[in-house]
């Protein structure tokens, strides 16, 4: 027990005394994050829509898929796109494996499907009713479109904070693509893992201290706007 509260008092220490590694990781790792949650948002809001309101042929097939990409292990998505962005891989050229942009494709793999099952759902069970509303009182496709998306807002935002959780907590992915490289690849999920192998708990618990703040954070926002609704 002594220990922890040794490691937990060192590693409020480091926090104030603005450790200029532990912020670029923390750093890093939002920066990661946030931008694959933001492309992931790009694709995933117009194709959960989609998805959602038009039907064809296939369509049970495809959200199965969804599903089953919801719930990919990590490991998996890294894998991937580290075979497609290996020198012998079909994306070799770009020179881009071991680097953030890897990390940014890979968390977007995995975030997109997420996004877009939620944004799915949503749609399937609002859509319908307001395309009703909008087509009685008249208004144009574009103007339902507008309707259907304002209906929605909490729906999409709980995706998309959903997908930025599942992104700045994911290991697994970004370790294998990334290569948890000290000052160009190493984020905050990598590094826990690094450190508590090597015994350094106090810097652990210090990264692991901010992990927990932005998890409770934007599960703070997610229950927030659905106690709203």
């Amino acid at each position: 027990m002594e220990y922890i509260l040794k490691g937990l008092t060192e590693a409020f220490s480091l926090l104030l005394s603005m450790d200029k590694e532990v912020y670029g990781i923390i750093f890093l790792s939002l920066y990661v994050s946030i931008s694959a949650t933001v492309l992931s948002t790009l694709i995933a809001v117009p194709s959960g829509i989609l998805l959602g309101t038009i039907d064809f042929k296939g369509k049970k097939l495809v959200v199965r898929i969804l599903y089953t990409f919801m719930s990919m292990p990590p490991v998996i998505a890294g894998l991937i796109i580290f075979l497609l962005l290996s020198r012998r891989g079909p994306l070799g050229f770009l020179g881009i494996l071991f680097t953030p942009t890897a990390m940014i494709i890979a968390q977007t793999c995995l975030v997109t499907p997420i996004i877009t099952g939620i944004v799915y759902n949503g749609t399937k069970e609002k859509g319908k009713l307001i395309g009703s509303l909008a087509k009685t009182l008249g208004a144009n496709k574009l103007q339902a479109l507008l309707m259907l998306i304002c209906e929605l807002r909490v729906n999409l935002l709980t995706g998309v904070i959903t997908g930025l959780g599942r992104a700045i907590s994911e290991v697994g992915a970004v370790m294998i693509v990334g290569g948890n490289i000290k000052g160009h690849t190493r984020v905050m999920t990598t590094t826990i893992a690094m450190l508590q192998g090597m015994g350094e708990y106090s810097t652990a618990i210090a990264i692991g201290l901010v992990l927990l703040l932005l998890a409770f954070t934007i599960n703070s926002i997610i229950y927030h706007f659905q106690q709203v609704e």
